[in-house]
C-alpha cells in the first residue's frame, strides 16, 4: 500500500510538468527574409565553392526551430531593386519579415537621401525612399508583423570567386561620397521613427574589418612574389586580374571572399537575430 500511496503521488507532480513543458511550447511562426546575396546564399552553397556550409537562416532556424523561414534574398540586388519589383516578388503575409539591405545601394552609389524622402514617401530614387516602399509593402500584407531592419557589416576588398573581373574595393573608403556607415546610419534612423528593431551590423563589434578575412595574397610590387597581406596593408597593394585568386580556402575568416560571410561570420549574424527572435 505504502508504494502504491508514493505512485499516486507522484502522478498529479508528472502531469503537471507535462503541462508545463506543453504551455511553453511556442506557436510556429513565418519568417521572410528579404535580402541580397548574403541571405540568398544560404540556399545556393554550390554559388559559394561550398565555403559556406550553413548560411544565417539555417542557423536561426536551428536555434528556434518554431520558426520556419521563406528565402527572398536576390543576388546583387539593392533596396531599390526589391522597391521596384515588390508587388512581383511573390511575398506573401507572414510573422516576421526582415529586410537586410543597402550593401549594394552603396557600392551602387545609390544616394541615400533625407529622411525627409521616407517620412514624406517620396518614391523610389534615394535609399531612405525605397525602405518606405519595401515596410508600406509588408504591413499591407500583415499590419500586426513583427519587421526587423539588419543593416550591412563592414567588408574588405571583394573578389568573386567564380569571375575576378567581379572586385569592389572595402567600405574603409566612401564611394561616391556616401560611407556604408551612413547608409547603416540612415536604416537605424528608420527603425527609431517606426519603432521597429535594427540589428547594426556594421557597428557589432565581433564583426571589424580586421576579423573579415586572414589575409589577402597578392603580388609584392617590389618582388612579384606572392605575399599573405593583412588588413590594412592591402588596400593599397594592386590585384591584377590574371593573378591568382587573393583569397584561398586558407584566407577565410568571417568571410570568405572579403564581402560573404563565411559560416563563423554567419553566425555572428544569426546569434544577434536570435536574441531578436526570441522576444517575438
Amino acid at each position: 500500500m505504502k508504494m502504491r500511496f508514493n505512485s499516486m503521488k507522484k502522478t498529479p507532480f508528472l502531469l503537471l510538468v507535462i503541462c508545463m513543458l506543453t504551455s511553453f511550447k511556442h506557436k510556429d511562426l513565418t519568417w521572410v527574409a528579404i535580402g541580397d546575396s548574403i541571405t540568398y546564399l544560404n540556399d545556393h552553397l554550390n554559388e559559394t565553392d561550398y565555403r559556406l556550409n550553413k548560411g544565417y537562416l539555417t542557423q536561426v532556424t536551428e536555434k528556434l526551430p518554431y520558426i520556419h523561414y521563406i528565402n527572398k534574398g536576390y543576388n546583387g540586388w539593392t533596396s531599390g531593386g526589391i522597391a521596384n519589383k515588390i508587388d512581383s516578388l511573390g511575398l506573401t503575409r507572414a510573422d516576421i519579415y526582415s529586410v537586410f539591405l543597402g550593401t549594394n545601394d552603396w557600392w551602387q552609389g545609390r544616394p541615400i537621401g533625407t529622411f525627409e524622402n521616407y517620412k514624406n514617401n517620396t518614391g523610389n530614387a534615394t535609399i531612405y525612399g525605397s525602405f518606405r516602399v519595401i515596410i508600406n509593402k509588408l504591413r499591407a500584407l500583415n499590419p500586426e508583423a513583427k519587421i526587423v531592419l539588419v543593416a550591412p557589416m563592414q567588408r574588405v576588398d571583394f573578389v568573386y570567386l567564380f569571375d575576378k573581373n567581379n572586385t569592389a574595393y572595402g567600405s574603409y573608403r566612401p564611394k561616391n561620397g556616401q560611407t556604408l556607415q551612413a547608409v547603416c546610419a540612415a536604416i537605424d534612423s528608420i527603425g527609431q521613427y517606426e519603432h521597429i528593431p535594427v540589428d547594426n551590423l556594421y557597428h557589432n563589434k565581433a564583426l571589424t574589418l580586421d576579423k573579415l578575412v586572414k589575409f589577402k595574397r597578392l603580388k609584392a610590387p617590389t618582388t612579384g612574389q606572392y605575399t599573405d597581406y593583412k588588413y590594412p596593408d592591402f588596400i593599397d597593394v594592386p590585384f591584377n586580374k590574371t593573378d591568382d585568386h587573393p583569397y584561398p580556402k586558407e584566407a577565410m575568416a568571417l568571410t570568405y571572399d572579403g564581402l560573404h560571410p563565411s559560416d563563423s561570420g554567419d553566425a555572428i549574424i544569426a546569434k544577434s537575430l536570435v536574441e531578436i527572435f526570441r522576444k517575438f
